[in-house]
């Protein structure tokens, strides 16, 4: 269990320095969308038959940190902080 929640906060923390720009993400959000992500990569892993969900293979992991980049700009754009949005 604790493993997980490494690898999650890793692939999260790796999905916001490869996403270009600022992100408002609390540590906490950081988290739990590379728990989400982890998770998806793990489902496709073990879909595509490389191993079992919670299993660390390479392509769970690559899969688990592109999701988690889907995810935080899905966040920032549920949250009105998207690049598209002017402040004012």
């Amino acid at each position: 269990m604790i493993g997980f929640i490494v690898a999650g906060l890793v692939i999260g923390a790796l999905a916001r320095l490869i996403k270009p720009g600022k992100q408002n993400l609390s540590l906490i959000a950081t988290l739990l969308l590379g728990l989400v992500g982890s998770v998806i990569g793990g489902v496709i892993a073990n879909l595509l038959g490389t191993g079992d969900i919670f299993e660390l293979n390479i392509l769970g992991f690559i899969v688990a940190v592109v999701a988690s980049i889907l995810l935080i700009g899905v966040a920032e754009s549920m949250s009105g902080r998207g690049k598209g949005q002017v402040r004012r």
